[in-house]
């Protein structure tokens, strides 16, 4: 069960009323901002240490999705002492031209870490971008599930998504 005044500070730092469009394209009247929870140091630390115990024992590396993945992994990987990569949508056109940023993650055993998921299109992507690189996805972890029952990943289907909080769970408060 979720900590009912982490599910209320969220509802208060983060939820918005109005017409929003997400990344699956669907329009919703309610959104979770997560830019308003990540940026505030003891709302993220929170959220983090609620997210904690979802990593299996056995994850070497936290793999945060740019953006909104990115504070959350980082706030993660200072509780718990594991290595962070960054996963870019896209591999960058300068530079090193990776889509995977930080350390190397062939046979290393990855968890990907989200802020808010409804169907998982860019965690599904991610996941691609962390195989070609050799790495192995055990489990997708994220702040929020908004989407529908419970949390899953159509086209992930072996692999484990685990919320932190639930839009229910938020709804409830």
């Amino acid at each position: 069960m979720a900590d009912d005044q982490l599910a209320r500070d969220i509802n208060a730092a983060s939820r918005l009323s109005g017409k929003f469009k997400l990344r699956s394209g669907q329009v919703t009247e309610e959104y979770f901002d997560k830019y308003k929870f990540e940026s505030d140091p003891k709302l993220l630390r929170r959220v983090a240490r609620r997210m904690l115990p979802l990593i299996p024992q056995e994850t070497e590396i936290l793999a945060g999705l740019e953006l909104g993945g990115v504070p959350i992994a980082t706030a993660l990987s200072l509780e718990c002492g594991l290595a962070t990569v960054l996963v870019r949508k896209k591999a960058k056109e300068y530079g090193t031209r990776r889509a995977i940023e930080g350390g190397e993650i062939r046979g290393r055993k990855v968890v990907i870490v989200e802020d808010v998921i409804t169907t998982g299109g860019a965690v599904l992507d991610a996941a691609a971008h962390i195989h070609a690189a050799g790495g192995l996805v055990l489990a997708v972890v994220c702040a929020i599930w908004r989407g529908e029952g419970s949390p899953r990943i159509e086209g992930l289907a072996d692999i484990p998504v685990f919320a932190a909080l639930t839009r229910a769970e938020l709804t409830a408060v």
